[in-house]
């Protein structure tokens, strides 16, 4: 069995969370990586689909995996204004329990989205959930409502007309909110036990659907990287200062990937930003117009970087230089970002199609696929030697039946 090492010892993470939990929108760190071995690999249905759970509602948000315990949010009837949390059984996928509330907000999003957009947060004994509608709730694990925040309540024009989208992250004990948009548009950084602001920040007043990345140095200090149209500001979480900001501008969709103290930005293609050990300072290393990441976040494995375009093209890049090293066109498209466990990176397409592709090969290269014949939006969970993915109607456990 894996060992439980605590993940504060690798980030400064709260107790309760442990190595093989994913946490929040890309994993534990928000990187897209995993540690996990034994995956499978050549996919096939019969072998590796060891339980298809149907869910009530829609949702683009990805799936939490805490212990033995999956965590996913979707949004039911016909309006979208039933918003919904639940947890199921990581071994078999039966329901543990499910909550639903009634929206407070706005349930406007464009059609191919929806109000179950944002992924939740946990600290491993609260879960942190907020929808499109900018409704915020707190539960514990086992389900029980701790507090809730209609935060279109307090401020009412936080909204677009293509829904929100912006997960939540947590830095140390404070939770960040990014509700960014046209009109009343800021982030928040509230208290975890009671919802209320700790601080708040106005942003540049435009559609964002960017999630923050925390960047933790060795001492522990935290950052929090807000990326819009406006480029990068790094945000001092206790406070809400900004201690710097990259002002090059960027996407408002696909995120930052964080490695080490190598920020990689969609800016003008992709664009390396090396952040000083002072937290108040960084350099731009390298920049790449042919590394222009769609909707897809990039992701950072060992010394290369990937990038994947709306044409459905991967590009791996060497990390010091930005030189291309090679490219490989896979079947999209895809609104979802990958990740990558074991050296084998796992993607899903917008028809449904898993792909995996193998990082050790020369040009990387396609090693199994397979159709679950639904669309698929989110990124994957992974842990416990599992893939957790989900669609607007099911959600699947995808592993090898019997573990190495």
């Amino acid at each position: 069995m894996k060992k439980q090492l605590m993940i504060v010892a690798l980030a400064g993470s709260a107790a309760g969370v442990f190595a093989g939990d994913w946490t929040g929108f890309r994993g534990p760190l928000g990187n897209g990586l995993s540690d996990e071995v034994g995956l499978p690999v050549k996919l096939s249905a019969e072998k590796h689909v060891a339980w298809k759970t149907a869910l009530p509602g829609k949702g683009l948000s990805s799936p939490l995996v805490v212990g033995d315990r999956v965590f996913v949010t979707a949004s039911g009837g016909t309006r979208q204004d039933r918003l919904q949390i639940l947890c199921l059984n990581a071994a078999d996928g039966s329901v543990i329990w499910k909550r639903q509330f009634w929206v407070m907000g706005s349930t406007m999003c464009h059609k191919k989205t929806s109000v179950a957009a944002p992924t939740p947060v946990t600290d491993g004994k609260l879960l942190f959930a907020i929808f499109s509608s900018n409704d915020l709730f707190c539960l514990d694990l086992d389900g029980n409502l701790k507090w809730l925040r209609g935060l279109t309540v307090d401020y009412p024009n936080a909204r677009n007309s293509l829904g929100m989208a912006s997960s939540l992250v947590m830095a140390g004990d404070v939770l960040v909110a990014q509700v960014e948009n046209d009109s009343e548009s800021f982030v928040a950084g509230l208290n975890k036990t009671t919802g209320g602001n700790l601080w708040k920040i106005d942003r540049p007043k435009s559609a964002n659907w960017t999630t923050a990345t925390v960047r933790r140095d060795k001492a522990g200090k935290e950052q929090v990287l807000l990326q819009s149209g406006k480029g990068i500001h790094a945000v001092n979480p206790a406070s809400g200062k900004v201690e710097w900001h990259y002002a090059d501008g960027a996407a408002t969709i696909p995120s930052s990937a964080l490695a080490g103290d190598m920020l990689f930005v969609p800016s003008h293609g992709l664009t390396a930003l090396k952040l000083g050990a002072d937290g108040k300072s960084f350099k731009q290393k390298w920049r790449s117009g042919r590394l222009r990441p769609g909707t897809a976040s990039p992701l950072v494995h060992g010394r290369k970087v990937y990038s994947l375009n709306n044409a459905g093209v991967l590009a791996c890049a060497d990390v010091d230089s930005g030189n291309r090293l090679w490219q490989l066109r896979l079947d999209g498209p895809f609104g979802g970002s990958p990740v990558v466990a074991d050296n084998h990176m796992y993607i899903f397409s917008e028809e449904g199609l898993a792909q995996v592709v193998d990082l050790t090969a020369p040009e990387g290269n396609v090693v199994g696929k397979m159709d679950l014949g639904e669309m698929i939006q989110c990124s994957p969970a992974v842990s416990n030697g599992a893939l957790f993915v989900r669609s607007n109607g099911h959600i699947w456990k995808i592993s090898r039946k019997t573990r190495l």
